[in-house]
């Protein structure tokens, strides 16, 4: 079976993508026992978002390669199943597990307002015994409700050690409310946030709430909140991600920065709804993310056949001090080390306007880093192209400190006319310097610059694998330091032979 789902046009070979049919938001990221679960959104009986959506589910023991399990969550007599979250009860405060540990999945049911059609969304548990391969539904279902709030979903929920009580961060229409409970089955309202701070060009969703360290100083720590905002059909990015940095006592978040601070987590198009594990342990001590690599504009109609969508590449999260302030860095997982094979290094390569850099990639599957050094040139970047000229163009404006991935003449874009588009970011040069991070899928590249200050993730959809790239300066002279070509793995090779 796998031998022939892993190997269809567009399938991603180290992304996680369901085996068959719909997948959307990542849900229930939790860690136990050795594994790492992941939930998500899952239309088990069609390939584009319908209101019957179940808890899909895998697991993997290194971020990286995943086992496809049964479907975890079911509709039921509350409604359909949306977005949520799972914690370890540690201390069985739920009295779940007879003095034991176990999973507890807290999610949003959605149905409609008897007798109209209004939707009515209220927050749910379940739990297992049994390492989250079975579950069950709480009788006392559900167990937070707010009928004067139509859009009230999305849970995350986390133990919060200095008022030893949990919290739940719920997106509630264009701000998020936080809610406190002892057992995680009686909840009370603690504060809201967001009714002015951020943008509101969207519904607020699929919210988070951790706290890290910044630059690696236990004693300055900050806490960061996630907010996923809804396609607005008035914009063009579509569904995207922001964030907030500020303070967090067990009930109230503060942010620290002025109301109209925009932060995005990702410059590109394709990452939504991303939240990050629950219960990682201690001795680990990062806070790891996966976002799901698509975008509510075109979600249901891309190019895929039999299977539609796939996440991110998991990420660690990270903070740093800026000249504007604390910001996010994401990393690729250390992971994902295990996905190199060989790999070339090329150093000291001069960029002419009239005298580009041409060398072919070892494979479609590709980790490319790039140290450019700007000389006199106004612009300078790397294009992956294929034999039938299809191409992805990163280019960095010197004169406007501009980041660009421009994938209009990719591959295949008919599907929505906001697909094909240049994306865009503010990139400072650092030593007069810039490091590019390149990491090609069969349908995608996620773009890590200048260790993960400035990110962007773009599906693309070539008919044919790039399999060749040029480097380019214009208007002067550019420097290529270092470029080294690392051949990646598929993540199915060995179900594959098997």
């Amino acid at each position: 079976m796998i031998k022939t789902l892993y190997k269809e046009k567009h399938r991603p070979q180290f992304h996680y993508s369901p085996e068959k049919k719909w997948m959307n938001d990542p849900n229930g990221m939790v860690y136990f026992e050795g594994e790492y679960h992941l939930f998500y959104q899952h239309h088990p009986f069609g390939t584009k978002w319908a209101e019957q959506l179940h808890w899909g589910h895998a697991v993997s023991k290194d971020l990286i390669h995943w086992e496809q399990l049964p479907i975890a969550l079911f509709p039921d007599e509350n409604g359909t199943v949306f977005s949520g979250s799972a914690v370890v009860d540690w201390n069985d405060t739920t009295g779940f597990f007879q003095g034991e540990a176990g999973l507890v999945s807290i999610y949003t049911s959605h149905d409609m307002y008897p007798g109209t059609e209004r939707p009515r969304q209220r927050q749910c548990l379940a739990y297992s015994k049994d390492k989250g391969r079975t579950w069950i539904k709480y009788e006392g279902n559900p167990v937070l409700a707010d009928e004067s709030i139509t859009d009230y979903r999305d849970p995350k929920v986390f133990w919060h050690e200095g008022s030893r009580k949990w919290v739940m961060i719920l997106a509630t229409g264009q701000m998020v409310t936080l809610y406190t409970s002892s057992n995680l089955i009686e909840w009370e309202f603690a504060s809201k946030f967001g009714h002015k701070a951020g943008s509101h060009d969207g519904v607020w969703e699929c919210p988070d709430l951790f706290e890290l360290s910044v630059d690696g100083d236990k004693n300055n720590k900050r806490w960061v909140m996630l907010v996923s905002i809804g396609d607005n059909p008035s914009f063009p990015e579509g569904s995207r991600t922001q964030y907030f940095i500020g303070q967090f006592d067990g009930k109230t978040f503060v942010n620290e920065n002025s109301d109209d601070t925009l932060l995005w987590l990702d410059f590109g198009r394709d990452n939504y709804a991303g939240v990050s594990w629950s219960d990682i342990p201690e001795d680990d001590g990062r806070r790891i993310y996966i976002g799901w690599m698509s975008n509510w504009r075109y979600a249901n109609v891309l190019p895929t056949e039999g299977w539609r969508s796939a996440m991110t590449i998991p990420r660690e999260i990270l903070l740093t001090t800026t000249d504007k302030g604390v910001r996010i860095l994401q990393k690729v997982v250390s992971e994902f080390n295990s996905l190199r094979n060989n790999n070339e290094t090329i150093d000291e390569i001069t960029l002419e306007p009239s005298i580009p850099f041409h060398c072919n990639l070892l494979s479609s599957l590709m980790e490319v880093n790039i140290s450019f050094e700007k000389r006199d040139s106004t612009s300078f970047g790397a294009i992956l192209e294929n034999s039938i000229h299809e191409k992805v163009i990163i280019q960095y404006d010197a004169v406007r400190e501009k980041l660009t991935v421009d994938r209009r003449n990719a591959g295949i874009s008919n599907f929505s006319d906001s697909f094909a588009t240049i994306q865009d970011a503010t990139v400072k040069l650092e030593n007069n310097q810039i490091h590019l991070q390149l990491v090609l899928d069969t349908s995608s590249i996620e773009i890590f610059t200048n260790d993960g200050k400035v990110v962007f993730t773009s599906l693309i959809y070539p008919n044919q694998p790039y399999n060749k790239m040029v480097l380019f300066s214009n208007k002067g002279t550019a420097h290529v330091s270092s470029l080294v070509l690392t051949d990646l793995s598929s993540i199915w090779e060995k179900e594959c032979k098997s």
